[in-house]
């Protein structure tokens, strides 16, 4: 039988998520030379190596990816247990690693983690900001324990639970021809200079949908943050289709316009995402409890085009 310990299972699990052993020795409060024979007594009790070194950096050999998982549920479980034993009202702590989209990670951050780390003042949250895909695939990876992004998809692993409806707006300069019609129509968007999110975001894939319904145009840039957008958008180097929490400001200046396209439906759901057979402790359960409590802000209410059907 073997007799595998708690920590060597933290050893290995803090080694697999910073790839290397002087980050997670650094990680654990432990010497290098302690952490490494930990590891090797876990994988010589195994008989198999859980890590492949290659350019310096350690990566998850295959027997090492099936075991990370598993590893990982022991941690879990024996910290929930632990919680249970010590009683209701004592703090949660641990570690939540969270992903989020560029457009949450960026604009909503307050909104998402305001009120749990509030509460939850031991539990240390580790954000992970990057395109949708990006975060799907960490939380299919086993990277990241919980993720929101905006956009749709399908995996048969991934579970998708609703957080709030959010809004895009097309944008201009205020000097822009289409910001000076008082009523526009669909048509008057042929041939437009348009700047385009990169793909694999959630921006991208709605901004698709909507020009699949306007006239032809063309892609002028593509650019991986809607920040940058914004800048060029200002700069006159085309139009955008942009979140409206990341123009509030540029609209007040009047450095951009919103423009009135009720012919577009421009709504679209924030979503969580966690892997389907993953546990699901304490702390992702109080996360998604904290969040669902959060009223959404009406910030975006204005920009709101047709509501879905």
């Amino acid at each position: 039988m073997l007799g595998i310990s708690l920590r060597q299972l933290e050893i290995f699990v803090a080694v697999a998520r910073e790839g290397s052993v002087r980050a997670a020795a650094a990680k654990m409060h432990l010497s290098q030379p302690a952490l490494s024979m930990a590891l090797a007594g876990l994988e010589a009790q195994i008989g198999s190596a859980l890590f492949e070194r290659k350019r310096g950096r350690l990566y998850l050999s295959e027997r090492g990816g099936d075991a990370l998982p598993k590893a990982q549920e022991i941690i879990e479980r024996t910290r929930d247990l632990a919680q249970s034993l010590r009683g209701r009202g004592t703090a949660l702590t641990g570690e939540l690693r969270l992903g989020a989209s560029n457009t949450i990670g960026n604009y909503m951050v307050g909104d998402l983690l305001g009120a749990f780390t509030a509460a939850h003042s031991q539990v240390a949250v580790r954000l992970t900001v990057g395109n949708t895909d990006a975060i799907i695939k960490g939380v299919l990876g086993h990277a990241l324990d919980l993720g929101c992004v905006e956009g749709a998809f399908a995996h048969v692993d991934v579970e998708t639970r609703p957080w709030r409806d959010d809004a895009l707006a097309i944008c201009t300069r205020p000097d822009h021809p289409l910001a000076r019609r008082k009523r526009l129509r669909a048509g008057d968007f042929a041939g437009e200079r348009w700047i385009l999110r990169e793909t694999g975001s959630g921006t991208r894939a709605i901004t698709e949908r909507i020009l699949a319904t306007l006239p032809p145009g063309q892609s002028v840039l593509e650019l991986g943050q809607s920040e940058a957008i914004k800048q060029a958008v200002i700069a006159g180097l085309g139009i955008a289709c942009l979140p409206a929490v990341a123009v509030v400001e540029a609209i007040k200046a009047r450095r951009l316009v919103a423009l009135h396209t009720p012919f577009l439906d421009l709504r679209r759901r924030l979503s969580w995402v966690l892997r389907r057979s993953s546990y699901h402790g304490a702390l992702v359960t109080a996360f998604l409890d904290d969040a669902a409590a959060i009223k959404p802000p009406a910030r975006a209410r204005r920009f709101r085009g047709k509501p879905r059907a």
